[in-house]
């Protein structure tokens, strides 16, 4: 009876579970169904749409047609007309004819309109919903693929918390029968003593006593196999009734988990991307409508006209003007002698000359390095500003360049370019765009902290260097007269030739500080004049003749190595010169256009470390002329380096401006000194009558360095004198 009482109640628990099993299994088919259900109510939305635009597409064509045929119906008719040919012959027409004229120009213009509306429908709106059709598909297909292998997971955590159910229950059964029998064997155990306790041992019989001992023998041991047994089973039990409780306890954390995360995650998965999708499609459209009803109205070259007015740099100015007292700069301090000091300068008089010169020096040297870091971080802020300005005019859903039309073409721009097409994620733009405001602004106080301290120091060098020029100036004029003797005498055989020479000794005195020397053009009448003086033997730059525009001087320098037969920088040395930018470092670079230029003839290099060590000196004062060295070299280099025929130009002459830019900025290092090879040098402070310059980075000491007679490695002459003679 009892047996039949626990088979009904492991046969319940058995269809109990496998009940909740099948309710689970009905729950996730029916899950499959309404996902299904939502992906094909999706792609009949996205077929709908499709034929939706392609008729709608069909009927823009036919209408640009029936516009088109319109317009050439009565032009054909004015081609034949009176004003016509009046028009053709002296180009006016009367306002009535012109308003004729302007009807048809304005149908034509509908026509193509609606034609690139058609363009727009089936190139890129039908496209794109045909791609988010795909997308669908693909999407739930995954997603699908993804579901069956969480209910395969499903169905293996319940299978095995089954297992482990059914074998607790047998293992449960087994210890229970083995507890049974060991009760059984302790009644059995207790019967036969009592047995013996009732019987009088004196009574029985000898021969009775050995078989008495052996019946409670067989029962000890008995009891004892079912002990072990009944302990073995119980063990077992007790096991699997922990691997039912961590399984069960895992297979609830499953499902719990599937049903309040996984189902979620899966409908994310299908959803992906097909709002977002859905919503640049149909901004697409509403701009394709916006852009072709923008096109009708005259009103369009009012807002593109206040467009094109915005100047970030013009509204500034007028807040400032508007509010001049809050913005203009105040009085500026004046020195104030205490107590009768009428002395209001630096005093330069010993013994505090040697302490300001010295400090003057400390101060140049600092200024120098200074503005080297400060201009690499302007060139970062350039650099990060313009990134913000692409990103910040970035338009990933305007069709509006399909609507502007070539006076030269009645082609339809294709709508199905990159501008219409593109993928960029809003937010991860968005992200990028924050990220690079910080680095902005981060470089820009770096740029501004910079700025003032070379500001502060810088005055005080100028304040410096005017209380200490006199007796620079006075030094420096005994040096130059050495120096510019002896340059004299090396360059007795013309190894500078007679123009080069002269430019740049007139730009050395007169040009230095003159804003944007070399990129501004100058008068060509007057570059001819020079041009013919210097051909026939004249030097129309001596000291008495100072009067010459400075660009125009600069020209005839451009002019002349651009009129040479052959290149400073030979045509074969090209391709060597351009795997400079390859290199990594400076210093690589420096090397590797060294053992390029030492081959080269005597002469050639004597031009080129004359000339390079003008463009570096002028490049000193960048602050004033504007001409960095960088900027230099856009101006210098197509003239220095021709790209040879069979070379992309555009893609080349980047290439050559860095390549020119390095030479001038490390022009000592990559030419020969005075001491290695002997010849005429430039030099920094040269004389023009009283007239006096000094660069602002020229280092104390250099001007009294005597040239020993160096070797001369090179060749001789290769035609770099032959011009302007």
């Amino acid at each position: 009876m009892s047996s039949q009482t626990k088979y009904k109640k492991d046969k319940e628990i058995t269809t109990e579970y496998e009940t909740q099993v099948k309710e689970i299994r009905a729950q996730l088919v029916e899950q499959f169904k309404c996902l299904e259900q939502q992906s094909e109510s999706r792609i009949q939305l996205l077929q709908d749409l499709q034929e939706f635009f392609r008729r709608k597409a069909e009927i823009q064509m036919e209408y640009s047609r029936s516009l088109d045929k319109l317009a050439e119906r009565f032009s054909s008719k004015i081609r034949s007309s009176r004003e016509h040919h009046q028009f053709k012959k002296d180009q006016h027409l009367l306002s009535p004819v012109n308003c004729w004229y302007l009807v048809l120009n304005q149908t034509r213009r509908e026509s193509r309109d609606h034609a690139t509306l058609n363009d727009i429908y089936m190139n890129n709106v039908i496209v794109r919903l045909s791609q988010i059709n795909e997308d669908v598909i693909r999407l739930f297909k995954k997603s699908k693929e993804i579901g069956l292998q969480m209910h395969e997971e499903l169905w293996k955590v319940t299978n095995e918390l089954y297992t482990v159910m059914k074998t607790y229950h047998m293992y449960h059964t087994e210890s229970m029968s083995a507890e049974s029998k060991l009760k059984e064997a302790e009644k059995q155990e207790e019967k036969q003593f009592s047995k013996s306790g009732e019987l009088n041992v004196n009574l029985l019989r000898h021969e009775d006593r050995p078989q008495r001992r052996s019946s409670v023998k067989k029962i000890e041991k008995m009891k004892e196999k079912r002990q072990a047994k009944y302990s073995e089973n119980k063990l077992k039990c007790t096991k699997a009734r922990n691997d039912y409780l961590l399984n069960l306890a895992a297979t609830n954390s499953v499902v719990a988990k599937y049903y309040i995360h996984d189902v979620s995650d899966m409908i994310d998965c299908c959803d992906m991307g097909y709002h977002a999708s859905l919503a640049r499609t149909f901004r697409t459209y509403l701009s394709a409508e916006y852009n072709l009803e923008t096109s009708r109205h005259e009103g369009l070259d009012i807002i593109e006209n206040a467009v094109d007015n915005l100047d970030a740099r013009s509204d500034k100015h007028k807040i400032m003007d508007m509010h001049n007292q809050v913005f203009c700069p105040p009085v500026r301090f004046e020195y104030q002698p205490h107590m009768g000091d009428e002395v209001c300068q630096v005093s330069a008089q010993q013994p505090v000359q040697t302490e300001l010169l010295m400090r003057y020096h400390q101060l140049q040297s600092r200024l120098a390095s200074l503005k080297i870091e400060n201009e690499e971080v302007r060139k970062t802020l350039d650099a990060t500003m313009q990134t913000l300005q692409d990103m910040l005019t970035v338009e990933d859903f305007d069709v509006s360049d399909a609507f502007q039309h070539s006076r030269s073409t009645e082609s339809i721009k294709s709508a199905t370019s990159e501008t219409y097409m593109s993928k960029i994620n809003i937010a991860k733009r968005r992200s990028n765009q924050q990220e690079t405001e910080v680095f902005y602004f981060t470089k820009f106080k770096e740029y501004l902290n910079g700025s003032n301290l070379i500001t502060k120091l810088q005055a005080k060098h100028d304040l410096l260097k005017q209380t200490l020029g006199e007796g620079e100036r006075a030094e420096c004029g005994t040096t130059r007269g050495r120096r510019n003797a002896r340059t004299r005498n090396q360059g007795s055989g013309q190894a500078i030739p007679l123009v080069v020479e002269s430019c740049v000794r007139y730009i050395n005195l007169y040009g230095l500080q003159q804003q944007g020397i070399f990129r501004v053009p100058g008068s060509q009448v007057e570059v001819n004049d020079i041009k013919n003086s210097f051909e026939r033997g004249e030097d129309p730059l001596t000291d008495d003749h100072n009067d010459h525009d400075i660009n125009s001087v600069a020209g005839v320098l451009k002019l002349y190595f651009r009129g040479l037969e052959n290149p400073l920088f030979p045509k074969e040395k090209f391709l060597d010169l351009m795997s400079t930018i390859k290199l990594e470092t400076s210093a690589e670079r420096v090397h590797h256009v060294q053992q390029l230029i030492v081959p080269l003839p005597r002469t050639v290099i004597i031009v080129m470390r004359y000339l390079f060590a003008f463009l570096n000196h002028l490049s000193q004062y960048s602050d004033e002329n504007m001409m960095d060295a960088y900027n230099l070299a856009i101006c210098f280099g197509p003239t220095l380096m021709p790209i040879p025929d069979g070379q992309d130009p555009v893609a080349c002459q980047a290439h050559v401006n860095e390549v020119i830019k390095t030479i001038i900025m490390h022009n000592e290092a990559i030419f020969p000194s005075h001491r290695e090879l002997d010849g005429p040098v430039y030099e920094k402070c040269m004389t023009g009558g009283e007239e006096y310059c000094d660069s602002p980075h020229s280092e104390p000491g250099t001007i009294d360095h005597e040239h020993d007679n160096g070797t001369e490695p090179h060749t001789s002459d290769d035609g770099v004198n032959d011009n302007f003679n």
